[in-house]
């Protein structure tokens, strides 16, 4: 049986504001973080609380995990 995804009201409502540009945008992101076959590497970091707490609450308000996204800046860091 495959699972069954449920969309709330103000998830819905959030969506239909999307404008065609920002939803190419998105999903032009989505692919340049899928790397296919290429590895990952664990790596310890020592990072202070209060800004790794901060920085997980703002990702979770923008509604991206928070490693993704750190990834993502250093992304872009590296290809500016």
């Amino acid at each position: 049986m495959k699972p069954i995804q449920y969309f709330d009201d103000e998830y819905l409502t959030q969506c239909r504001s999307f404008t065609p540009e920002s939803i190419v945008e998105y999903l032009e992101n989505f692919r340049l973080l899928q790397q296919p076959n290429e590895k990952s590497r664990l790596i310890s970091i020592k990072i202070p609380e209060s800004l790794l707490a901060s920085f997980k609450t703002k990702s979770e308000l923008h509604q991206v995990k928070y490693q993704t996204q750190i990834k993502k800046l250093m992304r872009d860091w590296v290809e500016s």
